[in-house]
């Protein structure tokens, strides 16, 4: 099984404004400070030969696209409330038909270009019902066609990733992670970048893998098997009762198997699979 090589040592002390600014970020007790290394490792459903970076839905691509080699404007936390992403802030017409986000500056994507409100409009442009602006290199204007309080919800989903505009469909983003290798319905590797405006609080794997099983029997024996670290599962089958195997969120109905020696917040989100699909964000091996 993969593991990390320590580069945190957790016994070491924290400033005090340092230690409450991880942990409000992580969702995590004083017991479970997350480190940085190892591989990740996940088999999931839902890949196609047909994939690629702006086309198909399964679950395969919905991971390598939002919990990987992208961010969007938005992001929804465990406990479900809504945070910031690319997008600093954002304010609604008194009718909430005209919106405006001011978005964060300086983050390149993964080829060094500047991430700036034109790759915004770019990436939504087709997928909001509504005329999209840039006003400004960083700010983005939403005129939508009819009001929608919840447009900042709506944009934290895995169909508003954003792309830069110069390469909408090479498999380049703001992300955590840098594709390293994507073969279509197979397998996604990716690497960790050296630097990201979410360090420290995010990102502790230095690689992610994902693979593409369609079998779920398959998915389940390669997790007993110690061949990967997480699975979608519908059905518990023959990983229930094993000790090092956790089912998400029950065994009576989960969503996923994981290892035990995979650590997670003390929250994990249920909106999606996969701690609403940022696995790869937002968990860290023990």
């Amino acid at each position: 099984m993969s593991r990390r090589s320590p580069l945190l040592d957790r016994r070491a002390v924290f400033s005090s404004a340092a230690a409450v600014a991880l942990l409000a970020a992580t969702g995590v007790g004083a017991a479970g400070v997350p480190a940085r290394g190892g591989r990740l490792r996940m088999a999931l459903s839902g890949g196609a030969r047909s994939d690629s970076w702006v086309q198909g839905d399964g679950l395969f691509m919905q991971v390598a696209r939002q919990g990987l080699i992208y961010d969007t404007l938005t992001e929804v936390a465990a406990d479900g409330t809504l945070r910031a992403e690319l997008a600093l802030g954002w304010k609604a017409s008194a009718d909430a038909r005209i919106w405006d986000f001011d978005l964060r500056p300086g983050v390149p994507f993964h080829d060094g270009a500047a991430f700036t409100a034109a790759d915004a409009v770019a990436s939504l442009r087709g997928r909001v019902a509504g005329e999209i602006s840039a006003p400004g290199a960083d700010r983005l204007r939403i005129t939508l066609e009819r009001p929608n309080v919840g447009l900042p919800m709506l944009l934290s989903g895995p169909e508003y990733v954003i792309r830069p505009a110069h390469a909408l469909d090479a498999g380049i983003g703001t992300g955590l992670y840098r594709m390293r290798r994507f073969w279509p319905g197979q397998q996604v590797l990716a690497t960790r970048v050296a630097s990201h405006y979410r360090d420290g609080t995010a990102g502790w794997f230095d690689e992610v893998e994902l693979t593409s099983i369609p079998s779920e029997s398959v998915r389940g024996q390669a997790l007993s098997e110690y061949m990967v670290d997480a699975v979608d599962i519908t059905d518990a089958g023959g990983l229930s009762g094993l000790p090092d195997i956790h089912l998400m969120p029950d065994t009576r109905q989960p969503v996923q198997a994981v290892s035990a020696a995979v650590a997670q917040p003390t929250q994990v989100s249920a909106l999606r699979p996969l701690d609403n699909l940022r696995a790869a964000e937002r968990w860290w091996f023990a």
